[in-house]
């Protein structure tokens, strides 16, 4: 059965669709000022003092960000000056225009201003990033509160929101190193960032949960022992992880997070499949995404440990042949080295670094006839040093298990990926 329009009805869908048409752009603190007169919340004495009030706040703040002698700096004081107060009545209140009406009443306009400054000061105050080698400087709230001066509350909140989940992450971070007697300070010196340190410590409670009671943050040297324990146990990874005994109850939402990252990588870590050495180099992934100390000695020492077993095994490691000498030239970080690799799976001239150009030509030519890994795995075997021989065949082999397929993918048309892999693996300049 079909209604019938009738007069009234049609006034109704005309009142509502003109009210999906109306917006009201006007400031909020305008609006609530707007509000009180119309419903007789503020009286006549209370807007001379707004009035009063409205242009001493508009000079102290001109003063602070610049000069009050100049107009449009004033002009742009009004703007922040009703911006603050917009941001701290929202705040305060909901977005009530009528308990904001109240507060104008309640209190001189010049504290709600202030209000709207310190909320700022305070969003300011708290970490910008979650790297402790990246906090903030005294001398840069001023520039800082005069963006933020002119921004929405909208903006506001979800800036807020983020900073509270730097600074919960930071503290989460901070308490789990407090357990293993990390000195915040070598988080600062290493740059350390809080979700790679909440990561770390989650991995270390679920492969070497006695850890905690030594005291003692892993360096790479020592977690490859705790990770080739692991595997020589031949364990199957948890299916859930433990949080670390006597976390704060509101610190575990924040480390929670982390949990199903860590439990993915697990398979992996403790696969013998992968390489350890390989897995643990310092610009790999793994190293991105967990913190572990830098301890040289512990490297030097892990090093001379592995001469030793091969001495006392009576097969003293065979030295770099001439032409890797020749070719390397010193050059033998890992980048170099990839480089290296790839230039002869690709049959191009052995080369350690590559410009822009040879780069984009490997990638043409691996694209046309293909790699061949074998060849570079061969030189290895032949030429590099006897003891780096194992360790330089998993970092090439790791290699191309991850980057292969974008090095030779046909989707890939101007080479974006493919360049991008290489300027991040290998040693590419422009």
């Amino acid at each position: 059965m079909t209604v019938p329009n009738t007069p009234s009805s049609t006034t109704d869908e005309i009142a509502a669709a003109n009210a999906l048409q109306l917006h009201d752009a006007r400031p909020f603190f305008e609006k609530a000022l707007a509000y009180g007169v119309q419903h007789g919340v503020l009286g006549a004495e209370k807007l001379a003092a707004i009035n009063t009030d409205a242009p001493k706040g508009m000079v102290q703040i001109a003063r602070y960000f610049g000069s009050e002698f100049l107009r449009p700096e004033l002009e742009k004081a009004r703007d922040r000056m009703v911006n603050l107060i917009s941001l701290y009545l929202l705040d305060t209140t909901g977005g009530d225009l009528h308990e904001a009406a109240i507060s104008l009443r309640d209190h001189s306009l010049l504290s709600r201003s202030k209000g709207g400054s310190d909320m700022l000061k305070r969003l300011i105050a708290m970490p910008e990033s979650s790297n402790f080698g990246m906090a903030g400087y005294a001398d840069a709230e001023t520039p800082l509160l005069a963006v933020w001066s002119l921004r929405s509350h909208a903006d506001y909140r979800a800036e807020l929101a983020r900073r509270t989940q730097m600074a919960q992450a930071i503290h989460a971070a901070q308490w789990l190193a407090e357990q293993f007697d990390l000195d915040p300070d070598e988080l600062e010196a290493a740059g350390a960032d809080a979700e790679a340190v909440i990561r770390a410590g989650l991995l270390i409670v679920a492969l070497a949960p006695k850890a905690m009671d030594l005291g003692e943050w892993p360096n790479a040297a020592t977690f490859e022992k705790v990770l080739l324990a692991q595997r020589k146990k031949k364990l199957a990874p948890p299916a859930q992880l433990r949080l670390p005994p006597g976390l704060p109850a509101e610190l575990r939402e924040v480390v929670q997070a982390h949990c199903a990252g860590v439990l993915a990588d697990l398979p992996k870590l403790l696969d013998a499949a992968t390489p350890v050495r390989t897995l643990l180099r310092p610009s790999g992934a793994f190293r991105a995404r967990y913190f572990l100390l830098d301890d040289p000695l512990a490297e030097v020492d892990n090093f001379h440990r592995s001469l030793d077993a091969l001495e006392e095994g009576g097969e003293p490691p065979l030295p770099a042949s001439k032409t890797w000498t020749k070719t390397v030239q010193g050059n033998d970080d890992e980048h170099s080295l990839l480089t290296l690799f790839l230039c002869l799976a690709a049959g191009v001239p052995k080369k350690t670094l590559l410009t822009e150009k040879t780069a984009a030509s490997l990638v043409r030519k691996a694209r046309k006839s293909g790699l061949q890994p074998a060849l570079a795995t061969e030189f290895i075997r032949t030429h590099a040093p006897g003891v780096h021989q194992q360790d330089y065949t998993a970092l090439w082999n790791s290699f191309v298990q991850d980057a292969e397929k974008t090095l030779l993918s046909d989707m890939d048309y101007q080479m974006h990926d493919a360049l991008a892999l290489l300027r991040r693996e290998c040693n590419v300049v422009g």
